[in-house]
């Protein structure tokens, strides 16, 4: 009896000092086959995104490698009747951007791109400020009324707006010239000044929806009591606006801005449908038109194929800045 109750205690002592007696029941020794399912659940992740991936790849690299190819080839009326095209290599570039013309398209687009753009944004953080104040019936008459001019399809609204801004019966001639203000037929897409102005508005109005939404998103993240703080030290509502609220939601205009930018850049069938009314098109010339001239009207796909590259190099390299701040806010 003496002896088994110096041998009992001892037990649990050995286990707790991590002898190797034994595994004992109170051991807490890992399973085999612990790290490899460790590792398996480290992999487990990657694995799943492998099918995205692919088919990511798949959906733009193969379009993107096609017009890379085709870009470096020469198409003309041998080639409309099934003969293979020849490469040229960079000959399209050289030829494409000695062009004075081109260099023209692109500052127009730029400049196009970067007004549009910073209207929309004003509007669309105005409008998220008002729908963060008002009263909840104001504010849900508010968005229905963005959402309806957002879901619009582009052709169906192309098709008022083309009527509002008619040279013979439109609503806005009509308007201004009631008002003494304007001529009763005057054409607002037949000077580039004016066409640009009819295509900024009808951009900016079906853009400004996506701004005002994803900037309200924001907003509604903003602390109440930071602003409550800063209204009892005296803060009035410009200041709790420019010194509280847009640098807390700094990101999301960031990313919005050059969202904007980017489609105003490649913006397209609203400039398209508003020459097809009356416009001299080498006049109100964007990068989408431009390259729908090069390759459906000119047929000739390989300068068209050249310069969608140069707009996605563009693209990219207007989207470095951005993400470059982003990658300096995430070292910091």
């Amino acid at each position: 009896m003496t002896r088994t109750n110096t041998l009992t205690p001892s037990a649990p002592n050995d286990a707790r000092a991590g002898r190797p007696d034994g595994p004992g029941p109170g051991s807490t020794a890992a399973p085999e086959g612990g790290a490899p399912r460790a590792r398996k659940r480290r992999l487990t992740p990657y694995l799943l995104l492998i099918p995205a991936v692919v088919i990511v790849l798949l959906a733009m690299g193969y379009p993107l490698i096609w017009q890379l190819i085709t870009s470096m080839q020469s198409f003309g009326l041998a080639q409309q009747f099934g003969q293979p095209a020849p490469f040229v290599w960079f000959e399209n570039y050289l030829t494409l951007f000695s062009d004075p013309y081109t260099w023209v398209v692109v500052a127009r687009s730029l400049a196009f791109c970067l007004v549009t753009a910073g209207v929309t944004m004003i509007l669309g953080v105005l409008l998220a400020v008002l729908m963060a104040t008002v009263v909840t019936p104001v504010r849900i008459t508010i968005q229905i009324a963005l959402l309806l001019a957002w879901a619009t399809p582009v052709v169906a609204a192309m098709t008022i707006w083309n009527w509002l801004f008619d040279w013979r019966r439109g609503v806005v001639n009509w308007a201004l010239s009631s008002l003494g203000i304007g001529e009763p037929n005057h054409n607002w897409l037949q000077n580039p000044l004016s066409f640009f102005l009819v295509a900024m508005i009808i951009v900016v109005w079906m853009s400004v929806p996506f701004v005002a939404f994803s900037v309200y998103a924001g907003l509604s993240q903003v602390s109440g009591e930071v602003l409550e703080a800063a209204r009892m030290d005296g803060a009035g509502g410009w200041q709790r606006l420019r010194f509280i609220t847009l640098p807390m939601i700094k990101p999301v205009l960031g990313i919005v801005l050059l969202l904007q930018v980017i489609w105003d850049l490649r913006v397209f069938t609203q400039i398209r449908l508003l020459q097809d009314k009356g416009s001299i098109a080498s006049e109100t010339n964007l990068l989408g038109t431009y390259i729908y001239q090069l390759g459906v009207g000119s047929s000739d796909f390989a300068m068209a194929s050249a310069m969608s590259i140069f707009v996605l190099l563009l693209t990219i390299a207007i989207s470095w800045f951005y993400v470059r701040h982003l990658l300096r806010e995430d070292e910091s």
